[in-house]
């Protein structure tokens, strides 16, 4: 009998079952064979994985250890250079000493730019801002050093017939995108929540910084001419007769800018306008409710109104109608005490008179001993040669950069803090970046930043008495039911004698009331959003004009104030409105010889 297995191998075919079974007996032997198979491979990768995973181990530690290093350096050269900075501001080392070693810390810290290990950190979550925030800090340390101050105080040094700004033009004009860019980028990151406190901290004061220079210096090319020669009106402020925004016009010069070429072309005084025929320039109505048309219609008064634009506006009319038809480009606006600042720097200067005009005589000088000299209606034409030959020598040392750099800075600095340097475009993409500035001489519209009051005064006397005026003022801020109340006081004293005024030059005492009495107008802006509650006067003859009148977006009160020689008056006016969100209290004032004692208080009001 024939087996299975035989007949299969003589080719009987196979059963069903014996089918099945072969069909599961080789795929055990099958799924036996893939099994040892797949063991084999992961056998075989296993080692492949491990060591994938301690290479990247060693690549993060190496990157780790690779940014804290570099880390350390950035930290300890930006520290470094935090420090020269404090001893110039100290005065402990020349700048000159300081750049070039500033220029080595700086360069060191801002090489991490380049470098790709940090570039790449910067994308990693919660760390990478502050990375981010630390490069910037550094590239913008670099570039304001290297890039610009130290090229540009080279060319203060250099002896040569081409004038300094010229040489240096270019030199602002290649770093100004690039602080620009750095200025909006570092403002940015300074605003993530993942930055830790030592890095916000420097973050914020290099943002600081670079916000309020990156504008400037982006300006800087096109005001100088870099595009095509600009022409730009420098008017003088007379303090010794208060102003509004600091005193009568008395004299202006034409200014000319092409590629850094800077020139005083042509020049003016009072005497040479049509006054009483009113100049023709728009302006509210408001303003002239205030200040009548005499802003509009007697140069020495066009700074009545504080806001520069309208004082630009109506300078630049003048003369265009009565000196010369130029187009004006700008209008920069500059007083005495600016220019006895600036004195620090240039040093002194002689006058065409003989006179040597320093820092600490300037003063004096152009405010007072000049109407001693020169103090009679017929003789006034010697004291506006005067200021005439003071602001042509003083722009002399200033358009050829004989000049001490960091004392100018200082000097600018606090005249543009003070309200003593105002400029104006007449261009609106430069006037656009100046307005929020202050040097724009623009009150702000908005309570958010700051909440600005502003006490303003005008010499209505025809005098130059002002040099015996002394004023104060105080706000109080109080908070309660659910209103906040502003009470403005402010405080006038003639600081003279009765028989010291009676020896005053006839130009210093009045032209209506000799030195009898004196009239100051007081105008008091509040905040907006607010409204006029109260108004008060203390002093012999002392009257409200008006309080229910609004201009520049603000409640105004308006006074009188007559003061015989060593009397005091006071005037408050109280402005309040709903509880919001006010800033800090900011005052501004007219700039005075002697300066405004400011004072600010707040009761029961919560901190912002």
């Amino acid at each position: 009998m024939t087996s299975p297995a035989s007949a299969r191998a003589l080719g009987a075919p196979m059963s069903r079952r014996e089918a099945r079974e072969r069909r599961a007996t080789g795929g055990s032997r099958s799924a036996a064979a893939a099994t040892e198979v797949d063991a084999s491979a992961i056998s075989g990768r296993r080692p492949k994985v491990v060591k994938v995973l301690v290479i990247t181990l060693i690549v993060l530690l190496l990157a780790t250890t690779w940014l804290a290093v570099r880390a350390l350096i950035v930290k300890n050269e930006l520290e470094a250079s935090q420090q020269l900075i404090g001893q110039v501001q100290d005065g402990d080392i020349e700048v000159s000493d300081a750049l070039e070693e500033l220029g080595g810390h700086a360069g060191l810290a801002a090489s991490v730019w380049w470098d790709p290990v940090w570039r790449a950190a910067e994308f990693v979550p919660f760390a990478g801002d502050n990375l981010r925030a630390v490069r910037l800090a550094a590239e913008s340390l670099d570039v304001a050093t290297n890039g610009l101050g130290r090229p540009v105080f080279a060319e203060f040094q250099q002896d040569s017939d081409e004038p300094v700004l010229a040489r240096a033009l270019p030199i602002i004009s290649s770093a100004a995108p690039t602080i620009g860019r750095l200025a909006d980028e570092i403002a940015a990151v300074s605003d993530s929540p993942s930055l830790i406190g030592p890095v916000r901290g420097g973050v914020e004061q290099v943002a600081e910084v670079m916000g309020a220079a990156a504008p400037m210096v982006e300006l800087l090319p096109e005001l100088l001419g870099a595009n095509g020669k600009r022409n730009y009106l420098l008017v003088f402020q007379n303090n010794a007769e208060s102003v509004g925004l600091g005193g009568s016009a008395a004299s202006q010069s034409l200014v000319t800018a092409e590629a850094g070429k800077v020139a005083i072309t042509h020049q003016a005084n009072s005497d040479v306008y049509a006054n009483d025929t009113p100049v023709d320039v728009e302006v509210p109505q408001s303003a002239l409710d205030l200040y009548s048309d005499f802003l509009v219609k007697r140069i020495n008064t066009s700074s009545s109104r504080p806001d520069f634009p309208t004082m630009a506006k109506i300078v630049s009319a003048w003369w265009q109608r009565d000196v010369q038809n130029d187009q004006i480009d700008g209008v920069v606006s500059v007083n005495p005490i600016a220019l006895g600042r600036m004195l620090r720097a240039t040093g002194p200067v002689e006058l065409s008179t003989g006179d040597v005009l320093t820092e600490d005589n300037a003063v004096q000088l152009l405010l007072s001993e000049v109407y001693e000299r020169w103090g009679t209606q017929e003789t006034k034409k010697g004291a506006d040669k005067f200021f005439s030959s003071a602001a042509k020598e003083i722009f002399a040392k200033l358009s050829t950069g004989a000049f001490n750099p960091k004392d100018m800075a200082w000097a600018v600095g606090e005249g543009i803090e003070a309200g003593d340097i105002m400029f104006y475009s007449a261009h609106e993409d430069v006037q656009e970046a100046v307005a929020p500035l202050k040097l724009s001489g623009i009150l702000p519209s908005d309570n958010e930043d700051q909440t600005t009051l502003g006490v303003y005064f005008r010499n209505e006397s025809a005098s130059k008495i002002d040099y015996y005026t002394r004023s104060a003022v105080d706000v109080t801020e109080s908070c309660t039911d659910g209103r906040r109340t502003f009470t403005t006081a402010t405080s006038l004293h003639l600081d003279i004698d009765q028989a010291a005024a009676n020896l005053l030059p006839d130009y210093v005492r009045s032209q209506t009331w000799d030195s009898a009495f004196f009239r100051t107008a007081v105008f008091v802006y509040g905040p907006p959003g607010t409204q006029v509650d109260s108004v008060s006067v203390d002093g012999r003859e002392v009257s409200v004009m008006r309080e229910d009148l609004e201009d520049l977006g603000r409640p105004v009160a308006w006074f009188h104030v007559y003061l015989r020689p060593s009397e005091q008056a006071s005037v408050t006016a109280t402005f309040s409105g709903a509880d919001g969100d006010y800033g800090p209290l900011e005052v501004r004032t007219t700039p005075m010889i002697n300066e405004t004692e400011v004072a600010t208080s707040s009761d029961g009001c919560a901190a912002r």
